[in-house]
Formats: structure tokens, C-alpha cells, sequence
């Protein structure tokens, strides 16, 4: 019996799992098939091209490791692009990378047909359904168990072609591979906008990035480490390839490692890099409806499909109805002639890293609160810039017809947003933000903060504590103008006195006499006065954010933030974990910055709540 809920997915996969599915999603035609094509446009200098295009691929893969450290959520860019852009641009994003991956998955077990007619006659489309079969019930047993699979696979899978590197190394001809560049460098750049497809699926990891544990990190090691694994490992095939093989055999083999290793190593070396092969294509499949599964259970979660897609199994924690309809577009496909539409699912692949850019810079950019990645990408916004600009020249490359049918797909994905999603749903979205800080408007309702605030908790495993709960309730004095230090604390004697039972004269006399004894300015413009009162079990917190500064007797500069505390005696010890929280947090990266530059009262106190990392139960 099937248990079906809406509910979370389990985080079950570690960094090797990571590597694996990312290794093993890049790993097909792009290495098997690819080359010969590739060196009958760029000659030996293909190498370098496959070189290239791993560069302009880590661009993307910086930028989703930045988001799916933000935001580690099933539905990889359909969850980036619906927070960043809106839901509108999310649907057609998530509809069409729903059935591209699913369509690539599906022909790239049909493309094992070209090796597995080393090994039997049976029809390749009958072998390929049985193996999407395979997928369907591994995936739907567990993503843990559909990971030891994919581990199983590349790790057969790299011995074979290591050991292909290792064996055709001595085999090369230096008159081979010169001269390098035969056909000019015009010819290498281009040839690596059409080799780039074979990188395309390092970005499949993203979708599962609620099944990851410690995401945050292990997400942007194990994609980094993937892409420059397979990146070296490419360009010295390529090379090795290139450097045993007649150019005039290269250029037309459609099975170019294959033909490599019987150059060196004999027929055996031939059977050893077919078998590398399927297992390659069979290892992309398996990541395909593993990522692809999970779209439909994001969208369906925002209430853009309907709610039965999101239902998870309770006991194996599965997506089972997304898991099962993405093997049926897969088997639907195997009996169709779509060739046509792998350059359509190539096109959105590269749609996604163009993507992935602008979600970073409208993310950053909006200064949404609560956007917080464990992992920033580097060189922010040239790096995405320059993406950007290389992966549009790619689309263009693709060819008008492709680019149209993608749009008119696209077109396709708003109507349904238009004609269900928006009825369902109500979603915020960094770009409105943007807009919101350019216009001096409020635009917004402050529901992505709130999600986000959210997902940092479950990301980061944080229990909310007392002091947590304290600063929730807190009252917070956003001060524009400069004021005295006398009129700071009647502000805020008459704020805690209420929550303290006292009067707020006899407060406001407390916060004198304790600033009489010693100055509680701490730092340059920083401030944690704190008193005791009589009674017993009481405790309370005010935070103050005074942007043109608070005048302290003994200190030179006016005070901008002030954390206040006030309780009983019996309550010193708490007193003293609750100063120690509140210092944790100030002393946490750009403190003062997000201080004074926060939008609402909501997001100072997340600036407290998630600038400490320990909690005292």
C-alpha cells in the first residue's frame, strides 16, 4: 500500500552521490559520440574546445551552486527562476525542463543503439524501455537507492576511461595532433558552442538539491568537482583520441573512443570502451528521471500543477506519480521520430545556464532579505555577464527554427500559468523587489523573505530556541532621525516596560543609573544596554536601529544599533547566554552593513536570528 502525503523529501545523499549524478548526467554522446564531429571542424585543436566550453560551463555551474546553496529545493532552476523572475517565468521554465530532460534521458538511451550492436540484435527501443522501467522502480524504491546505482555506474564508468588514458597515452603520434589548430581559432570557438551540450547535465544535480544533505556545501563541491573532473578527463580523451587515430578516420567515425581503443589495444580495448559507453548513456537516463521527476513536485508544491504530482510516499520518501509520469513521457518518446526536438531540449538546457546568470544578479541585486548562500559565486557580475553574453551567442548557433519552437513552447507554459497557475497561486519574486528598490515603492508582501527564512532553517537544521523566540517577540525602534541618549531610553523604557509589568519612569530611571555606572557602547557605534528589575522570571530584548545615530555622553561617534536587555536577577545566567548569542551575531559577516541597509523590522530580526549558529536548548 502506497502512502501518499504532500510533504518533504528525506536528505539522504552525501558528496560522492552528488559527484556521481552530475558525473554521470555529463557523461554520454558528448565523449562517445561528439569528437569525431568535433575534429572534422576544429582538427586536433578539438581538445582545446572541449576545454573551452567547460570554462563557459562554469559559469552556470557557479552561479547554481550559489542558488542551490540559497536555496536547496526540488526543481533546481524552475525554483530559482519563480523566486527571481516570478511564477509566470518559473511555469514555462519548469514545464519545459520537465519534458527536455526527460526527452534527453529517453534518446539517450536510444543513442546506446550504436554499441549495443556489439552485444545482441534485439531492437534497441525494446532495451530502452526496460531500462527507463529499471529507472522508474529504483527511483521510486528511494533517491538513496537510485544513487547507489548511479555511483555503481560511474565509478565503472571512470576506471574504463582511465584506463583508456593510461593505455593511449603511449600510443600517440605527435604528427598526429600537428598541426593543432588546422583549421584556424575561429573554427575551435565554434566547434566548442557545439560540443558545449556535453556539460549540460552537471546542472541535473539542482533538481534534487532537497534530497542533499548539509546542501549548502556538499551541492557547490560536488558540482565544481564534477565539472572539472569531466572537463580534464574530455580534453585528454579528445587529445589520446586525436592522437592514435588517422584524421581521415577520426572525422567520420561516429564511435571515436571505440575506434581508439581497438587502435591501440585490439578488439578487447573495443568491447571494453563500448561497454563504457552504454554504461555512460545508462548513468545519464537514471540521472535524467531522477532530476526531471522532481520538477513537476516543485511546481506542483506552488500550486502550478495539480497537487497529486507533489504526493510523497511516507514510507520510501518518493515522488512516485512525478517519478512515474516522467517515465512515461520517456517510454512515449523511444517510439517517436523527435530527433528535431533533442536540438529543442539542447536549446533549453542552454536556456537554463542563461538562466541560472540572471537569477544570481536579480537575487543579489534586489537585496532581497533572507537570500543567504553558503556559497557565493566569484567574480559576481562579470562572471555572469560574460555567461550570459556566451550562452546567447550559443542559442543563436541552434538556428532559427529551434529558437522559435523553444518560444512558441515557452509562449505555451505562460498560457498555463495564465489560465491555472495564476488562479491557484499568489507568489513574490526578487525581480518585483528589484523594481520595488528602483521605483521607491512597495511592491511587495514580503512572502519570499518568509519562505526563504524558512528554508535557511531547514537548511541549516536550526532550532529555534528562547533567545530565538525573544527576538522574534522583540519591539524594534527604527529611528530616522538623530537623537539623545535621554531620548532613546524613554523610547524604550516606554516599549519593554509593558512586557516587563513595570513602569516605564522606573525604566527609564534603570537605563541612567546603569549608564552612569560604565558606558554600554561596546564599539564604535554600538550599543547593549542592559538593566536589571525586580520580580522574578522576567526577561525581555528591544533592538534599535538608528540610522543617523544615537548620542552617547562617552562615545565619539553616535551609536546605530542598539540591542537592549532588561530582566530579573534569577535570570543572570540567561542574561549572560543571551550576550553571548547577540555578540555571536554582531561579529557575523557585513553585520552593519545588512544592519542599516535591512528593509523592515522582519529583517533585522533575521539579521540576529541567522547571524549565530549555536543554540542553547
Amino acid at each position: 500500500m502506497i502512502h501518499r502525503k504532500q510533504g518533504k523529501l528525506k536528505r539522504e545523499l552525501g558528496l560522492f552521490d552528488v559527484f556521481s549524478i552530475a558525473t554521470g548526467a555529463m557523461i554520454s554522446s558528448g565523449i562517445f559520440i561528439l569528437p569525431g564531429l568535433a575534429h572534422s571542424r576544429a582538427g586536433p585543436a578539438a581538445a582545446f574546445s572541449y576545454f573551452l566550453a567547460g570554462c563557459l560551463a562554469a559559469t552556470g555551474v557557479l552561479s547554481q551552486a550559489e542558488l542551490a546553496s540559497a536555496m536547496p529545493r526540488a526543481g533546481g532552476t524552475y525554483f530559482y527562476i519563480t523566486r527571481s523572475l516570478g511564477a509566470g517565468a518559473g511555469t514555462a521554465a519548469g514545464l519545459l525542463l520537465w519534458l527536455s530532460l526527460a526527452l534527453k534521458s529517453s534518446f539517450a538511451l536510444v543513442g546506446m543503439a550504436v554499441f549495443i550492436r556489439f552485444f545482441t540484435t534485439i531492437d534497441i527501443s525494446f532495451i530502452a524501455m526496460g531500462l527507463t522501467l529499471l529507472f522508474v522502480i529504483l527511483n521510486i524504491l528511494g533517491i538513496k537507492e537510485a544513487a547507489r546505482f548511479q555511483v555503481t555506474l560511474v565509478v565503472g564508468l571512470l576506471i574504463l576511461l582511465v584506463f583508456y588514458l593510461l593505455k593511449g597515452i603511449g600510443s600517440m603520434d605527435a604528427h598526429k595532433i600537428l598541426p593543432f589548430v588546422p583549421n584556424g581559432w575561429r573554427a575551435v570557438f565554434s566547434t566548442a558552442g557545439f560540443v558545449f551540450i556535453s556539460y549540460g547535465g552537471v546542472l541535473k544535480i539542482a533538481a534534487v538539491a532537497e534530497e542533499v544533505k548539509n546542501p549548502g556545501k556538499t551541492i557547490p563541491k560536488g558540482m565544481i568537482l564534477a565539472l572539472i573532473s569531466i572537463t580534464i578527463l574530455y580534453t585528454l580523451v579528445v587529445l589520446i583520441t586525436a592522437g592514435v587515430l588517422d584524421a581521415s578516420k577520426l572525422d567520420n567515425s561516429l564511435t571515436p573512443i571505440y575506434d581508439g581503443a581497438v587502435a591501440f589495444f585490439g578488439k578487447p580495448g573495443g568491447i571494453l570502451m563500448a561497454i563504457a559507453a552504454i554504461l555512460a548513456f545508462i548513468s545519464t537516463a537514471n540521472a535524467g528521471i531522477m532530476a526531471a521527476s522532481r520538477y513537476p513536485v516543485a511546481m506542483a508544491r506552488d500550486k502550478l500543477l495539480p497537487p497529486f504530482f507533489a504526493r510523497i510516499d511516507k514510507k520510501r520518501n518518493t515522488p512516485v506519480i512525478s517519478i512515474i509520469a516522467t517515465g512515461v513521457i520517456m517510454i512515449a518518446v523511444l517510439f517517436l521520430n523527435l530527433e528535431s526536438l533533442v536540438k529543442i531540449a539542447s536549446t533549453v538546457l542552454i536556456l537554463t545556464f542563461i538562466f541560472d546568470n540572471i537569477n544570481v544578479i536579480v537575487m543579489r541585486e534586489s537585496k532581497v532579505g533572507n537570500y543567504l548562500p553558503q556559497f557565493k559565486s566569484p567574480l559576481y557580475p562579470w562572471l555572469q555577464i560574460g555567461g550570459i553574453i556566451g550562452f546567447g551567442f550559443l542559442i543563436i548557433e541552434m538556428g532559427i527554427v529551434q529558437i522559435a519552437i523553444a518560444t512558441g513552447l515557452i509562449i505555451l507554459g505562460f498560457l498555463w500559468y495564465m489560465f491555472y497557475g495564476r488562479l491557484r497561486t499568489a507568489r513574490d519574486s526578487a525581480l518585483v523587489r528589484l523594481l520595488a528598490r528602483i521605483t521607491s515603492k512597495k511592491l511587495t508582501r514580503n512572502l519570499l523573505e518568509t519562505e526563504l527564512r524558512q528554508i535557511i532553517r531547514e537548511r541549516d537544521g536550526i532550532v529555534i530556541d528562547r533567545y530565538d523566540k525573544l527576538i522574534e517577540q522583540a519591539p524594534v525602534l527604527d529611528i530616522d532621525e538623530q537623537i539623545s541618549m535621554d531620548e532613546f531610553f524613554k523610547l524604550a523604557a516606554s516599549e519593554i516596560a509593558p512586557i516587563l509589568d513595570e513602569n516605564s519612569e522606573n525604566i527609564y530611571r534603570l537605563f541612567v543609573e546603569r549608564e552612569q555606572e560604565s558606558t554600554t557602547v561596546l564599539t564604535e557605534g554600538l550599543a547593549i544596554p542592559h538593566i536589571i528589575v525586580d520580580g522574578s522570571q522576567k526577561f525581555a530584548i528591544l533592538l534599535a536601529r538608528a540610522k543617523n545615530g544615537i548620542k552617547f555622553p562617552d562615545s565619539p561617534v553616535p551609536v546605530k544599533i542598539a540591542i537592549v536587555m532588561a530582566g530579573s536577577q534569577d535570570e543572570r545566567n540567561f542574561y549572560l547566554k543571551a550576550l553571548a548569542a547577540t555578540v555571536e551575531a554582531i561579529n557575523s559577516s557585513h553585520f552593519e552593513k545588512k544592519w542599516l541597509s535591512a528593509g523592515n523590522e522582519r529583517a533585522l530580526k533575521d539579521i540576529i536570528i541567522f547571524g549565530r549558529k549555536r543554540r542553547f536548548l
